[in-house]
């Protein structure tokens, strides 16, 4: 004689459970829709309800975020020789041109020390970093970036 297991514990984590269909053994009562059902009954007035719910209108996931990268002076100093070999520094009778568009940065930092003349294409830069530039005898050309905005 064989030993069958029941129906009821072979149904056990099948979504309908031997109901054949799900109808009214959804687990949550005799309800006649999910998500926007019924948003179409009674002409438009349930339609200003629907609207105020964040939860399915407006703005909702990941935002756009405007990230900056930024390179140091301290940066330059260090890697200035293989650089320059690069042709990422190029040099203008006493100066060394540098465009942070070549690093794919658009902000210069004022950490470190420059000990040679620099001319400095960026977007925006420090104040500590423009300062110790023109000190050094350098100059920082900043270009800000006009973004367009998309019309809706």
């Amino acid at each position: 004689m064989l030993n069958r297991r029941k129906k009821t514990v072979k149904f056990r984590g099948h979504h309908t459970h031997g109901y054949g269909s799900k109808k009214k053994h959804r687990g949550s009562g005799h309800q006649g829709g999910v998500g926007m059902a019924g948003t179409g009954k009674r002409a438009d007035q349930k339609k200003p309800s629907v609207w105020k719910d964040t939860k399915y209108f407006g703005r909702h996931g990941f935002q756009p975020q405007t990230s900056s990268k930024g390179i140091n002076i301290f940066y330059i100093e260090d890697h200035f020789d293989t650089l320059f070999e690069e042709g990422k520094i190029k040099k203008q009778s006493d100066l060394f041109i540098i465009d942070l568009k070549d690093f794919r940065a658009d902000k210069l930092l004022g950490s470190g020390n420059p000990t040679r003349k620099y001319k400095i294409k960026c977007t925006t830069a420090s104040s500590s970093a423009l300062e110790k530039i023109k000190n050094a005898g350098g100059s920082v050309e900043v270009k800000p970036v006009v973004e367009k905005i998309a019309k809706k």
